[in-house]
């Protein structure tokens, strides 16, 4: 495969755009309900209200392995305004075993400033949003492969999004708001008020009832997202720089430059890591390491080049956690790491797996397979098992700065089903994204000059 040529032939741009202007969200802000108190800071870093981890139900149990997708996207976005589309998938062969590909479906620039955020929503991919330093979200239907619109709510530039569910999008920005989004008509249904100064990042609950903030204010907040009001807040004395809920809900960590503190629902503190190099990116992954035995790591993305695996299933204040797993082929910082379990082709031994893909100041964005190297290792801070890439694509020097890794198609039979007949709205809507070259001017650097963005040598 030849990544630049193929990423100039399928550089695609909408034909046709449709912003969602500052009049119509000024409006839908007038019907909001009012603005929650902002949330009291306790002494000493304890919070004065909490939410009973009763009130956590576990999340659903994982999908059946007949409903894991087929293939997978990855869309990342970089310091150049471009976006990056690629769609990966597997295929068995009897020599070669099993094999993962990269394809590029498009490359073009979406926003006027650097892109800073990506999300993809659950339980299909149908809608992607990117958020940038020139305070827009732009909303984008995969299937389609068409531009929704502009999302206008912010007055600062964006930090995260997330879609909790298929029909909410969550963003955060330097302005200090928290707002969540309906995918129906994209209406802002809560801003959420209490930072002082830029939110760096939030995490939901996977029962979607509770969200956790971090930001330049140095506290933690927690959210009560049913009731859209601050809950409690605690002071970290130290800047949070993103903030993740595990797999199960049962705890937490924060992190700060090299620093991962983890906590319990009830905001006690477990244990802290200190990692090796400075940290960019955490995730939580829960991998079936043996048979009907899932374990929960952390994948850290750091400044070493790695995404190191912690194991956490036993994280507490007499047993912090260890590097068990290294994920290498990297050649400059790991900005982003993100994780999906896909189903995988027949004659395989195996029906599912885990795959994470991460992306770099390289310019790469490379794939793992989890799960097939994790079984066969000891994991033990002793023999620390390394994982190698099973795909690559390689942009040609574009500085990477965000990525999302989203669900492809879904085996079911042909003709049958919402989902089949929106694959065939999609064929025939192909004709919307017309071929582009990309000109050098619009390749140039969209730099924010904000400390956020300025990367690191």
């Amino acid at each position: 495969m030849s990544p630049s040529a193929q990423a100039t032939q399928n550089a695609v741009r909408p034909s046709k755009k449709q912003k969602i202007d500052g009049k119509g969200l000024n409006a839908r802000r007038r019907r909001e309900s009012p603005a929650p108190p902002k949330a009291k800071s306790a002494a000493k870093g304890k919070a004065k209200e909490t939410v009973s981890s009763k009130e956590l139900k576990p999340p659903a149990a994982d999908k059946p392995e007949s409903k894991l997708p087929m293939t997978f996207k990855i869309v990342a976005g970089s310091y150049e305004k471009l976006l990056y589309g690629l769609e990966g998938s597997t295929s068995f062969d009897e020599s070669e075993g099993l094999e993962y590909t990269l394809k590029p479906i498009f490359a073009f620039p979406a926003h006027v400033s650097c892109v800073k955020a990506i999300s993809i929503s659950p339980d299909g991919g149908k809608w992607l949003a990117t958020g940038s330093a020139d305070e827009i979200i732009k909303v984008w239907d995969l299937r389609r492969r068409k531009e929704i619109g502009g999302l206008m709510h912010h007055e600062g530039s964006i930090t995260q999004l997330t879609f909790p569910s298929r029909s909410h999008l969550m963003s955060a920005s330097e302005d200090g708001m928290l707002s969540l989004f309906h995918t129906r008509d994209w209406a802002v249904l809560r801003t959420l008020k209490g930072h002082k100064g830029r939110v760096n990042s939030f995490a939901v609950h996977p029962s979607g009832k509770v969200g956790l903030s971090v930001g330049r204010d140095r506290t933690l907040r927690m959210w009560d997202l049913m009731r859209g009001k601050g809950s409690a807040s605690v002071k970290l004395g130290k800047e949070g720089e993103i903030v993740q809920w595990s797999s199960d809900g049962s705890m937490f960590v924060v992190q700060a430059q090299k620093t991962i503190d983890v906590y319990a629902t009830d905001m006690s503190l477990l244990c802290s890591i200190t990692h090796p190099s400075r940290v960019h990116d955490v995730k939580f992954c829960k991998c079936s390491v043996q048979a009907d035995n899932q374990t929960e790591f952390l994948l850290v993305a750091a400044e070493d080049k790695k995404v190191s695996l912690y194991d956490v299933a036993t994280a507490s204040k007499k047993e912090v956690p260890s590097i068990v797993a290294e994920m290498t082929g990297h050649s400059n910082r790991v900005k982003a790491v993100d994780t999906l379990r896909i189903s995988l082709p027949p004659p395989s031994t195996r029906k599912s797996t885990t795959v994470a893909s991460t992306i770099s100041s390289d310019g790469k964005v490379l794939v793992y397979d989890l799960e097939s190297s994790l079984s066969q290792a000891s994991l033990n801070k002793h023999n620390v098992t390394v994982i190698q890439a099973v795909a690559e694509y390689d942009t040609k020097g574009s500085r990477l700065t965000c990525m999302a890794l989203g669900e492809g198609e879904v085996q079911s039979p042909p003709g049958i089903g919402k989902r089949a007949r929106e694959e065939e709205e999609e064929g025939q809507r192909e004709e919307e994204w017309a071929p582009q070259e990309l000109d050098a001017d619009e390749e140039e650097d969209g730099e924010d000059n904000s400390a956020s963005d300025v990367e690191e040598d």
